[in-house]
């Protein structure tokens, strides 16, 4: 089993899909979550790398949020699309990644991902409520690469 497949078990997958989905029933943005082995030293540049090849621009109302992880390099990165990047308060972005790396230290990866989705969720419900004509515009599974 490779690195990326045994960090975290199906039911911890399992669980952070179901946390994505409780959250995106209150808003209409996106949360992905993407695992890779490596982000070769560039985890925020990698992290938009992979944000753009999931297409996760592509929302309606640019307020996609990617949780990217590589996890064999113990690196990480939270990013949001324009929409959602431009109304967060001054320090969110920091403070989200603060929450994930706190758990992440103790070795609580579903944990710190998980508070990740919580924070991003609770920031997209407040600027991007959910509407009668929302529909998921992107998968709610792990990817991985």
């Amino acid at each position: 089993m490779s690195e990326v497949e045994a960090f975290l078990s199906p039911e911890e997958e399992q669980e952070i899909v179901e946390a994505i989905r409780r959250a995106e029933t209150l808003t209409s943005g996106e949360i992905r979550v993407h695992l890779e082995y490596t982000d070769r030293g560039e985890p925020i540049r990698r992290a938009w790398d992979v944000f753009y090849r999931l297409k996760m621009e592509n929302t309606r109302e640019r307020n996609g949020v990617l949780l990217y992880i590589a996890v064999h390099d113990h690196h990480f990165a939270i990013i949001g699309d324009a929409g959602i990047d431009k109304v967060v308060p001054e320090g969110f972005w920091d403070t989200t990644r603060d929450r994930i790396q706190e758990e992440f230290r103790k070795g609580n990866f579903k944990a710190g991902i998980l508070a990740g989705i919580e924070s991003a969720g609770l920031e997209l419900k407040a600027h991007f409520p959910f509407r009668p004509d929302d529909t998921n515009e992107l998968s709610d599974a792990v990817s991985k690469g």
